[in-house]
């Protein structure tokens, strides 16, 4: 069996090959960046404490900063990482494919990384500053927030982590819509499921459980539903 990229035939032996060697420079370069991180894994702690205004934090357990700074340092270089690894996938993918089909492929895999970095902002300035608002003041007169450093970033991973992908909701509409799957009437038809499918994601997501982060969150979910209908809208016109 052989694969022809531009006019040149490889086997699949070879095509594997191939991907092979992009999976382990991808992975290569996720250890670098890790190890980046744990070189500044201080300002970065700083970084993601910096919501927690008046919140003291706790080392509840020998070893709790240590493990929790190297998972931290995995999820910047998985999160520095993520384009270069679409950037591979895509070089793998093009030579075998056509034109119209690498001019449909680019603007999404462009798109995909651009509204995943876009949530993660969205997370960190609006969602997270929200969730900790709520908690914080929520019986402040009563007692001193002392948390777990390690429970809290976990709270600030997932949320960062959970926002990014729930951003991706317009590209898997436009995915749907050139595959013939469903058109864009057939989805805005369908807003009332949409807006309790929305609420329910944002509590399962959300791993606080103040209402102010689940409604920003659903209500983002949604805007993002209504522009996923209003590109696929605009592809189908033309």
């Amino acid at each position: 069996m052989t694969i022809t990229t531009n006019d040149i035939e490889m086997s699949l032996s070879e095509h594997l090959e191939e991907l092979r060697q992009r999976m382990f420079l991808s992975f290569g370069v996720f250890l670098a960046f890790t190890g980046v991180g744990l070189g500044f894994i201080k300002k970065i702690v700083t970084l993601l404490q910096a919501p927690a205004l008046g919140v003291k934090f706790l080392q509840l357990a020998p070893g709790e900063f240590f493990f929790t700074s190297v998972k931290v340092a995995f999820f910047f270089g998985a999160l520095i990482v993520s384009p270069f690894l679409i950037y591979q996938l895509f070089l793998f993918i093009v030579p075998g494919m056509t034109v119209n089909e690498r001019q449909i492929l680019l603007p999404f895999a462009l798109s995909s990384g651009t509204l995943f970095f876009l949530g993660v902002g969205f997370s960190y300035w609006v969602l997270i500053p929200a969730a900790l608002n709520f908690f914080i003041n929520y019986g402040s007169d009563v007692v001193e927030p002392l948390w777990s450093f390690e429970q809290y970033l976990d709270f600030v991973l997932l949320i960062l982590l959970s926002t990014g992908l729930c951003f991706q909701v317009p590209i898997i509409q436009v995915v749907l819509g050139l595959t013939g799957i469903v058109t864009s009437e057939k989805m805005l038809s369908s807003w009332r499921y949409v807006v309790l499918g929305s609420t329910i994601i944002g509590a399962i997501l959300t791993p606080s459980t103040d209402p102010i982060t689940q409604i920003l969150l659903s209500s983002a979910i949604l805007a993002l539903f209504l522009s996923g209908c209003f590109i696929l809208s605009l592809l189908e016109s033309k």
